[in-house]
């Protein structure tokens, strides 16, 4: 087995029959990386498939160099269809749901089987990010790598979200629990864990870990931060805080990136009036120490600050896109409604973006 290839079906014991699917648009780049990390499992999977949501670029022709089994949907739908298509189709008792910009460590695939053995009234147990960016094309890259490892991994044990990037389920589960919300594009993962916590449990764990190719884009990382937040404050009105809710951000931080940035302004005003937007960025600093300890030791102080400037500018798109998410809401009753006719409940100021 070469390393851009992947285990043909049945290469893995029949108790632990594991159906990896991989949604994918357009990834073809990172596509190669997934499938070489799978190739590379310590329990090779039963089955890969890639369900491709009418890619533009060759995706296909990579997937199928890799022997993988290919779903070609005839037009873009979405992520929430593409996994339905592929779970439809896979044959396992465990379905591993993992995006094509990722790539898993090799003991992921064991490890998963190993958690959901060990406890039955797990339903889901999803994984963390690496440290480490799949693919180093930058600073936002590094940015977006280490606030992402960051709160997951602090965020490891029961919780009643999953996401779905690095994810796996029994077909028993995903059968009772339903299929994706196909007319979610977003937030598709916090409504579907409402359904799945609703009867079994769901665990973030650290011994499934992916490395993932983030945005290294400035403009269009924080457009889409800002289209992510809309969905926060329309759902906060029905949100529980329950234990082990994941929280990307916080809104002593968001508050204060939002004072900041509102304050600069003033100093043109008067000199000393400086002094507001310096006391709202050494309030934001305060808002989480541990994570600016964490930085400053992976990439070390010179680092820090670029860091802290991001993620200021992350923040203030979150409160932004929350406000207008929040006035949506308010002249349109439909605003984030999918087809189970119900908002899915934001975990925290921030969760998944």
């Amino acid at each position: 087995m070469t390393a851009s290839s992947v285990p043909a079906a049945g290469n893995s014991r029949s108790q632990d029959r594991v159906s990896v699917v991989i949604p994918n648009y357009n990834y073809a780049r990172t596509l190669q990386l997934c499938l070489a990390s799978l190739a590379a499992q310590t329990l090779p999977p039963h089955e890969v498939i890639v369900s491709d949501d009418a890619s533009t670029d060759n995706s296909v022709e990579v997937a199928l160099r890799a022997g993988c089994r290919v779903l070609r949907a005839d037009r873009n739908e979405g992520v929430s269809a593409a996994r339905n298509r592929g779970a439809a189709a896979a044959s396992g008792d465990i379905i591993f749901f993992l995006d094509s910009d990722q790539a898993l460590s090799p003991d992921s695939l064991e490890n998963a089987v190993a958690l959901l053995s060990e406890d039955p009234g797990l339903g889901c147990v999803h994984g963390i990010i690496a440290a480490e960016p799949l693919v180093d094309d930058g600073p936002v890259e590094w940015y977006r790598t280490l606030h992402a490892h960051y709160w997951r991994l602090k965020g490891v044990g029961p919780t009643p979200t999953a996401y779905f990037a690095a994810a796996a389920l029994p077909r028993r589960v995903f059968e009772e629990v339903g299929p994706f919300d196909r007319a979610l594009r977003d937030s598709e993962d916090v409504e579907y864990s409402e359904r799945l916590s609703a009867r079994y449990g769901i665990r973030l764990t650290d011994r499934i870990v992916a490395a993932h190719d983030e945005e290294h884009r400035l403009g269009r990382m924080l457009r889409e931060q800002f289209r992510r937040a809309q969905y926060l404050l329309p759902f906060a009105a029905a949100h529980r805080r329950r234990p082990g809710a994941l929280r990307a951000n916080s809104e002593l931080g968001v508050a204060a990136a939002l004072f900041t940035a509102a304050t600069v302004p003033l100093a043109a005003f008067h000199p000393a009036l400086l002094l507001l937007p310096l006391v709202g960025t050494a309030a934001f600093a305060a808002a989480d120490p541990g994570l600016l300890r964490f930085v400053r030791r992976k990439r070390g102080a010179r680092f820090l600050p670029l860091f802290v400037g991001l993620h200021l500018l992350v923040n203030v798109q979150i409160a932004l896109g929350a406000a207008t998410g929040w006035a949506r809401a308010r002249l349109d009753r439909d605003f984030g409604r999918g087809a189970h006719g119900r908002r899915p409940r934001a975990e925290g100021m921030g969760s998944g973006v």
